[in-house]
């Protein structure tokens, strides 16, 4: 099979294009805003989230149907997210209608009409997103723990709050969106079977426009939070702390230090927690990682009795860490780069990880991945393990 063949180019209105050709029947296809939600302050903490439900609302060349129908009708799907350093609209279509995918996520991101009944309307599906998060445990005591882990308004949830939501003005919306959805804060980024030509000449297609967005200061902090809940039968419980950002020479350490704690059934607190003393169905850690933060968090669902013992049981399996042996790293670093490799299947998975490091510097260290990992050290992983403060959240049944 032919390899991949990965271009990125600076076009002269500014947007950065990132393209993987591949020999797959399909096309991935983004285009993202540079502007997330570790850009906003404290009044209009929630807008990015907001633009990105009310673009699918109609834009001057699509009603709200025809957005999806355009999609959907020729067997693709399309979907968006907003993170806290960008904002993406994304397609996967069969190639031959690549031109129509990338055409609808410039037509998403160009003329959103932020129309005033429909933004009113789309308030209100925001306001009971928030809830939703609100009333899941797990989804609440995750928020939690970055509260903990940061200071305003870095820690303030990527969806606002009701308050801030609330208090969006359309005016506030297209201002917003005049200034930082400008050509040189875009990314376009095609992974499938497409011509790289083809990809540029849909990249010019946007109009020339330039705007500075001002990077906002991410204080850290920590912090102890214990809730009781009625309604619920089961304690949540979260613990975390700070590690190595992308832009920071650890950062694969870090990523093999969490896929050894909690990475998997085999991972080290899966075994010892579930397997050893079944104190827990749902045992897992994550790895935050971007280019301005990084936060590790460990999660485990179990009986409000045993909260303090399944601390302490973290906490240990963190320090056993220091004696980290040669071979358990091998063996992690073996499961890191089949995990990759396994992720490349999907062409929008490769799209997303392309995005990831053009944020944190550069789209082509993607492809240093199995280097960079093979290079870490035992030591860079073993010295992880020092904890020097942590957070800890917990939400227990009343």
């Amino acid at each position: 099979m032919k390899e991949p063949v990965f271009y990125r180019r600076k076009l002269d209105n500014g947007i950065t294009v990132l393209c993987e050709e591949r020999m797959i029947p399909v096309v991935a296809t983004a285009t993202s805003v540079k502007f997330g939600a570790q850009f906003e302050n404290k009044k209009i903490k929630g807008i990015s989230h907001f633009m990105e439900h009310l673009v699918f609302k109609g834009t001057t060349k699509r009603d709200v149907v025809q957005i999806s129908k355009e999609i959907e009708d020729r067997g693709g799907i399309l979907n968006a997210f907003t993170s806290e350093e960008l904002t993406c609209f994304w397609n996967k279509m069969p190639s031959k209608h690549f031109h129509l995918g990338a055409d609808i996520t410039r037509d998403l991101v160009s003329n959103p009409l932020f129309e005033e009944k429909a933004l009113e309307r789309e308030r209100k599906v925001v306001l009971e997103e928030i809830k939703m998060y609100h009333d899941n445990p797990t989804s609440f005591i995750f928020e939690k723990i970055k509260e903990l882990l940061y200071k305003k308004p870095f820690n303030i949830s990527i969806t606002g709050t009701a308050k801030t939501v609330s208090q969006l003005s359309r005016k506030t919306i297209l201002d917003l969106h005049n200034k930082v959805y400008s050509s040189n804060n875009l990314i376009f980024s095609v992974v499938g079977n497409v011509d790289n030509e083809e990809v540029i000449k849909e990249a010019q297609k946007f109009v020339k426009k330039n705007y500075a967005i001002k990077p906002m200061k991410i204080q850290t902090s920590f912090g102890t939070f214990v809730h009781k809940r009625k309604g619920i039968d089961q304690a949540h419980e979260v613990l975390g702390f700070h590690m190595p950002s992308l832009s920071h020479k650890q950062r694969h350490a870090a990523e093999l230090f969490d896929n050894i704690l909690g990475g998997g059934m085999s991972s080290r607190l899966f075994q010892e927690i579930r397997e050893k003393r079944g104190l827990g169905y749902a045992i897992k850690s994550h790895l935050e990682q971007s280019k301005d933060y990084a936060y590790e968090v460990i999660y485990v669902g179990t009986v409000k009795e045993k909260i303090q013992e399944v601390k302490k049981l973290i906490l240990n399996e963190i320090r056993k860490l220091k004696e980290l042996q040669q071979r358990d790293l091998s063996d992690a670093k073996e499961r890191l780069i089949g995990l990759r490799a396994l992720s490349k299947e999907r062409c929008e998975n490769t799209m997303f990880e392309l995005l990831q490091e053009e944020i944190a510097g550069s789209a082509e260290n993607y492809y240093k991945y199995e280097e960079n990992i093979s290079k870490v050290k035992l030591s860079e992983v073993c010295n992880l393990s020092t904890l020097k403060n942590y957070s800890f959240a917990a939400l227990i049944p009343h």
